[in-house]
C-alpha cells in the first residue's frame, strides 16, 4: 500500500506541474503578437525570384568550380560575395575592417588550403551589442574525378536568400527604419567537411556569443523533396524549440501572418535518424545555448551529385522561403526583450 500511495503521489505531483508547465507555455503564445506585417510585408517583397535566379545562376556556375574549401573557385565565391556586400555599403564584420574571418589551414583537416567565412552586418539602432545572426554556408563538393559538383542547391541556394534578405534589411535601413539589433550575415565556409566555419566562429567569435540572441541557419532552401511533390509550398524546420520554445512560437505566427507554408517539423524529432539537427552550421550555436532554427527543404535525387544546378531550382519557392526567413528575422531584431530559454519557463 505504501508503494502505492507513494507512486500516486508523485503521479499527481508531476501532473500539476505539467499542468502549469502547459500553462506558462499557453501564456507565452498568448502574449506573442507580430506587429507591423504592412512594414514588414513591404521590404520582404523586395526579395524576388528574379534577382534570386540571377545571383544563383552565377555562383552555381562553372566559375566558381564547385567552391572545395581553400580552392581557386571557393576563393571566387568569396569575392563574389565580398563584392556585393561592398557595393551595397554593409559594414565589415572582420578584422581590420575587412569583410572576412581568415581560417587558417591549421584548423582544417589537412588536405585542405586556408579558407575564410565572409562576414557583414548592420549596426543595430537601440541594442547594437545584441546580434542576429544569419547563416549558411557556400563551401560546396569542387570537382571530383573530373566531374564539377555545382552546388545549385546545396547551398547556393541558402547564399543567395541571405544576400537577397541582407538586401532588403539595407533597403530599410535607408528608408531610416534600422533593425534595432545588430544582424551579421555570416557566409560560412568548410561545412561540407565538417562544420569547421561555424565551429571556427564559435571558437573566435566577431560578436559575443553571450549576446547573440538567436542564429537562423540556411542550408538548401530551393528544391522540393519527394514527399512534398504534390505540395511544393513546405520547408522542414529543425531545432526552434529545442532551446527556446518562444522562438518556435515566433516563427510559427510569423509564418501565419506572412507565407503561410506547411511548416514541417518531422527531422527535429530527437529521434531522428537522420540527426539532421546536428548535420549543418546552427548546431556549433546550438553547442553554446543560442537558440536557433535551422531551414532545409529536404533531400533530393540530385543531393551531393554533380546535377544539383541551378535550372532545377523553383525560384518562385525559393523566393517564399526566404520571405519567411526575413520576416521571422525582422521580428527577432526588433522584439522587446531576449528569447526565453525552456530553461527559464
Amino acid at each position: 500500500m505504501k508503494t502505492f500511495f507513494i507512486l500516486s503521489a508523485l503521479a499527481l505531483v508531476g501532473s500539476c506541474s505539467q499542468t502549469k508547465y502547459s500553462t506558462k507555455i499557453e501564456n507565452l503564445e498568448a502574449s506573442i503578437t507580430v506587429q507591423s506585417q504592412e512594414t514588414v510585408a513591404k521590404y520582404a517583397n523586395t526579395i524576388t525570384s528574379g534577382a534570386l535566379k540571377n545571383n544563383l545562376y552565377h555562383f552555381a556556375s562553372k566559375e566558381f568550380r564547385g567552391r572545395q574549401v581553400g580552392t581557386e573557385g571557393q576563393k571566387k565565391a568569396a569575392q563574389f560575395l565580398i563584392d556585393f556586400y561592398k557595393e551595397e555599403g554593409f559594414l565589415p564584420a572582420g578584422k581590420d575592417s575587412t569583410f572576412t574571418q581568415i581560417i587558417p589551414k591549421d584548423f582544417l583537416p589537412e588536405k585542405f588550403n586556408a579558407s575564410e567565412n565572409v562576414v557583414a552586418y548592420i549596426k543595430g539602432s537601440d541594442y547594437p551589442d545584441e546580434t542576429l545572426i544569419i547563416s549558411g554556408h557556400f563551401d560546396h563538393l569542387g570537382v571530383e574525378n573530373a566531374e564539377l559538383f555545382f552546388g545549385a542547391d546545396d547551398n547556393g541556394s541558402g547564399t543567395v536568400a541571405i544576400m537577397e534578405i541582407a538586401q532588403a534589411f539595407k533597403t530599410a535601413e535607408r528608408n531610416g527604419i534600422r533593425p534595432k539589433r545588430s544582424i551579421l550575415f555570416l557566409h560560412l565556409t568548410a561545412e561540407e567537411i565538417g562544420l569547421q566555419g561555424s565551429l571556427f566562429y564559435t571558437n573566435n567569435p566577431l560578436f559575443s556569443l553571450d549576446k547573440t540572441i538567436a542564429n537562423l541557419n540556411i542550408d538548401m532552401i530551393g528544391r522540393v523533396d519527394d514527399r512534398h511533390k504534390n505540395n511544393p509550398d513546405y520547408l522542414y524546420l529543425i531545432g526552434a524549440d529545442r532551446i527556446s520554445k518562444e522562438l518556435h512560437i515566433i516563427s510559427d505566427k510569423v509564418n501565419q501572418s506572412s507565407t503561410k507554408l506547411e511548416l514541417d517539423y518531422r527531422y527535429n524529432a530527437e529521434d531522428d535518424p537522420n540527426h539532421y539537427y546536428s548535420r549543418s552550421d546552427h548546431y556549433n550555436f546550438a553547442r553554446h545555448d543560442i537558440p536557433v532554427i535551422f531551414y532545409f527543404n529536404g533531400e533530393h535525387p540530385d543531393y551531393h551529385k554533380p546535377t544539383d544546378t541551378a535550372d532545377k531550382i523553383n525560384y518562385p519557392l525559393l523566393e517564399k522561403r526566404s520571405k519567411l526567413i526575413f520576416s521571422t528575422a525582422w521580428y527577432l531584431a526588433n522584439m522587446e526583450g531576449k528569447l526565453i530559454r525552456n530553461v527559464d519557463i
